[in-house]
């Protein structure tokens, strides 16, 4: 049994030679890998936009932006996870559909900061531009850094117009008609008008149209149940 002779083709032969071992697992897993992701390049779950998702505004796409700029990705996470106490405390988890028009998405991967995937219209505006420019006033025990000096920095003479045409190359389904407006909407504003616009329509899109389609099915229940009494 010893003397056994193995055809090159076998697992004795990958388990004696590491540089085959390695490449044949690489393939292995690319294979797999390749396997899980093409096909959600083609789902409507995860290309088409979830309701009450639509491109963001001049002033939210310069806002996420700056949103960029001064890192807070590295401190706050946009992804809801699908657990209990995250769904309880930020809300409705994330969906895929949500980041259709996100380049790049901003999921995040780190807490120093609370997730924002829903923070959208939970606070004043004025509540934003405190926390922004001195975030101990509004949250004592935080260690966030001040953003004072975006109260002061403009957006005028930005390229928004040029960003703009460049998502829509990406797939995003910018009208000529808001790519031409955009400097308008942007005239005389501050990186901190952006930045608060932006933050203020985190998750409200979906939310305002979950609630709508619950409101349609709660006044649809309510006129079956109508009419069957009627019967």
């Amino acid at each position: 049994m010893a003397n056994k002779q193995h055809g090159f083709f076998s697992h004795q032969t990958l388990e004696k030679n590491i540089g085959l071992m390695i490449i044949a697992s690489i393939l292995v897993v690319s294979f797999a890998g390749l396997v899980q992701i093409i096909p959600l390049f083609f789902q409507h779950s995860t290309t088409q936009a979830a309701p009450g998702i639509e491109p963001y505004s001049a002033l939210r796409l310069m806002g996420r932006d700056v949103y960029i700029r001064e890192g807070c990705v590295g401190c706050h996470s946009q992804q809801v996870r699908m657990l209990q106490a995250e769904v309880q405390r930020y809300g409705l988890y994330s969906e895929a559909t949500e980041s259709v028009y996100d380049h790049p998405f901003l999921w995040g991967s780190k807490r120093t900061g609370p997730d924002l995937a829903r923070v959208g219209e939970r606070y004043s505006d004025e509540w934003h531009r405190i926390h922004l420019r001195d975030p101990r006033l509004v949250v004592p025990e935080s260690n966030m850094p001040s953003y004072p000096w975006l109260q002061h920095a403009l957006l005028d003479g930005q390229n928004v117009q040029e960003r703009m045409r460049a998502l829509r190359k990406l797939g995003v389904p910018y009208a000529d008609a808001q790519i031409q407006a955009a400097p308008q909407e942007i005239a005389g504003k501050t990186e901190e008008d952006a930045l608060v616009a932006y933050l203020q329509g985190l998750g409200v899109g979906l939310r305002k149209a979950r609630q709508a389609e619950a409101e349609q099915a709660r006044q649809a229940a309510g006129q079956g149940a109508a009419a069957a009494q009627g019967n």
